[in-house]
């Protein structure tokens, strides 16, 4: 049941206290409107709901808490029914209305109104996600890219002139990198920026139909500006890609001369944000328009940097922008916990067939198959909660960080590439498990699951495509993050492995002595004792993330004098992607085990070592015929595998609906017709087809 009052904050700095009295004060920005409404929204849940999501809650709980108890469910659900118009217009209204309740400016600099906070933008595209995923996506193409973009790339006088506009929405942006003939390959874009020396301006052009700008959120109908990506030409001679910003229309609206814009139209999902196309046509604007922090133009006309080398510069460039992949991967995250959360309130109150013995009907969430479905996905996602936090606070302490540490930022753009795929795949995934899950009504969109199937399928390849991703992980992992500036080329891919010493795997992050100690243990006991033994799971994990790179350096090493790099490289892709996602399995599963080391309630860390359990055991027997064919496990141990899963998912049904209630979405927030209409209603042979 969900419980709401309306009150007048005093003050924009003076929000609504979090629903936990013990938490700290959380600051809202400068943003946030005088008066403006705050919405209590007060819930009932059960004891282990609430205490896992006190276990969940990290850096940034109270922060979370603040954003339930003030964000109203209908700023946080669209009409399905709305039209393409309509929808954009609700859009662009609901983001003002979380601006007014201080989300969208806590990532931007104390000087013009912001925070600093770069973790706590990060919470706030995650709980803005909770709601529809147009308005995440606006928000974060406005705020995180665009707004982002200015911040990372340019300069103390680019803050003070576009951030403000950017923190009040009055000068909505748009971020302009892809075009129709490069996507990934941003370093292959051919948009120009041409300096004219004789009018100390910058000339944007598209010299080919390829060239076209597309899929640009806002470009469409809303964008005023746009952080525009291309080759940057200077006497003649291009310096890579660079960023400037380009007005695209005017305070009515109106394109800008020279700029064309175009409407993406219908898509796949995200109905509310106006994706479309932009040319330029020689347009100029100021020299001093381009994002200069990393190389620009002197008042001599002459190109300048302190970093040397295109590549070097570009790769340092792109890494300032690691949050937008952070953000992508936590957003995924809450379209799981969403789709989990609808699909399993609905099987605690369907019922389907008669079973001997029962006065009632079977509910769906008894039968094991359904539990099979569901529970270790809800596992996952307990999994994924965990290392995101940590990649949250990492992208934080780096940014508070008085001295900057290369390799930590590599390390933690490798890590933020990873789990980016890995949890958007795992959601589009699940999502689709969760609709069919509910049967008929799954597939009606005032429940839910198609809208927010929809939404969230863009995810696996905006913020890059997930395959390249992967392989930038498997880059990081071979080189240990020290060469990382270089192009993710297929001959140094290739010589990476070569210069594997031996096979010997580089550690990619710092040791956790939580995990030795439990590895080193689980060596001691006897096959008989380790199945529900963390050490072992571990060790599982370690041993064939381990495994699968050593194989790949000696994979590479045997063609490293190979004249054709690229076959080299094409031959082991299958490898080099097993690879990335081993490590990034490992680095998942010691994101759990430590998040259960911070939790003192015994009730709710008993249920998180199952889920732990469930989790690594359900990888492992996904991965059953790697083990078996690597002498890891035996046939037995498999089906030994399978029975503890099964086991596992009938001791955790009990705690369902604690297990969704602790992931974090109130329930008036799901935004399902099924879920508040009358439970008598969902008997056998009325579930809509």
């Amino acid at each position: 049941m969900t419980e709401t009052t309306t009150q007048a904050t005093s003050s924009p700095q003076a929000p609504a206290p979090p629903t936990d009295p013990a938490a700290p004060e959380v600051p809202m920005t400068a943003a946030a409107g005088e008066g403006a409404t705050t919405v209590r929204t007060t819930e009932e849940l059960t004891p282990l709901g609430e205490g896992l999501r006190r276990a969940t809650a990290g850096r940034y709980g109270p922060v979370r808490e603040l954003m339930r108890s003030t964000l109203p469910a209908d700023l946080m659900v669209r009409d399905p029914s709305l039209s393409m118009e309509e929808a954009r217009d609700w859009t662009v209204q609901t983001l003002r209305s979380l601006l007014e309740l201080g989300l969208g400016g806590t990532g931007f600099p104390t000087s013009v109104g912001g925070l600093d906070d770069v973790g706590r933008s990060c919470v706030d595209f995650e709980m803005t996600a909770h709601g529809d995923l147009s308005v995440t996506v606006k928000s974060g193409v406005h705020f995180g890219l665009y707004g982002g973009a200015v911040t990372s790339l340019g300069t103390d006088r680019h803050h003070e002139e576009f951030l403000p506009p950017v923190i009040s929405t009055e000068q909505i942006g748009s971020y302009a990198m892809t075009e129709f003939g490069h996507g990934s390959d941003v370093a292959s874009l051919e948009t120009t920026i041409t300096h004219d020396p004789r009018t100390d301006e910058l000339v944007v052009h598209s010299p080919t139909p390829s060239a076209t700008k597309t899929y640009i959120g806002a470009a469409a109908r809303d964008a005023r500006m746009a952080a525009v990506y291309g080759q940057l030409v200077v006497d003649g001679v291009s310096h890579g890609v660079h960023v400037v910003l380009v007005p695209v229309r005017d305070e009515q609206g109106r394109p800008m001369p020279g700029v064309t814009l175009g409407d993406n139209g219908h898509k796949g999902g995200l109905l509310g944000v106006d994706n479309g196309t932009m040319t330029f046509d020689q347009v100029r604007v100021p020299r001093r328009m381009l994002l200069d922090r990393y190389g620009g133009i002197d008042d001599e006309g002459r190109y300048v940097s302190d970093i040397e080398g295109d590549s070097k510069r570009f790769f340092t460039m792109l890494g300032t922008l690691v949050r937008g992949r952070i953000c992508v991967g936590v957003g995924a995250g809450v379209a799981s916990r969403k789709a989990l959360s609808i699909a399993t309130r609905y099987a605690l109150r369907r019922r389907q067939f008669d079973a001997p013995g029962r006065d009632d009907e079977v509910l769906l969430m008894d039968y094991r198959a359904h539990q099979r479905k569901l529970l270790p996905a809800i596992a996952t996602t307990y999994a994924h909660t965990f290392a995101l936090n940590e990649c949250v606070d990492r992208l934080q302490e780096l940014h508070e960080a008085s001295e900057k540490v290369q390799v930590a930022q590599r390390e933690l753009e490798t890590r933020a590439a990873g789990l980016k795929a890995v949890v958007t795949r795992f959601a589009n995934d699940t999502i689709q498990v969760c609709r069919e899950a509910c049967g008929g009504a799954g597939y009606m969109a005032e429940n839910g699951l198609t809208v927010l199937r929809g939404d969230a399928d863009v995810f696996a390849t905006f913020e890059g495509d997930n395959t390249v991703l992967l392989q930038l992980v498997a880059k990081g992992l071979l080189t240990g993050y020290q060469e990382m500036w270089g192009d993710l080329d297929t001959r140094g891919m290739v010589a990476a492995g070569a210069r594997m010493i031996g096979g010997q795997v580089v550690e990619a992050t710092a040791v956790r002595p939580l995990v030795n100690r439990l590895v080193a243990a689980a060596a001691r006991r006897s096959e008989d004792e380790t199945l529900l033994d963390r050490g072992w799971h571990l060790s599982m994990f370690v041993d064939r993330e381990k495994h699968v790179l050593q194989t790949l350096a000696n994979r590479l090493r045997s063609r490293a004098k190979d004249e054709d790099s690229f076959a080299a490289f094409n031959d082991a892709q299958d490898h080099v992607l097993m690879a990335a996602r081993t490590h990034m399995d490992r680095i998942v599963l010691e994101a759990f085990v430590e998040g259960i080391e911070a939790c003192e309630d015994g009730e709710v860390r008993d249920v998180l070592e199952r889920l732990c359990t469930l989790y690594a055991l359900t990888s492992i027997e996904a991965d059953s015929g790697w083990f078996q064919a690597h002498n890891r496990m035996s046939a037995a141990r498999t089906k030994a595998v399978t029975a503890q899963i099964n086991t596992l998912c009938g001791e955790l049904r009990p705690h369902a609906l604690g297990l969704v209630e602790g992931m974090g979405v109130p329930e008036a927030w799901l935004g399902s017709a099924m879920l508040s209409q009358d439970p008598a209603r969902w008997t056998p042979g009325t579930t809509p087809v």
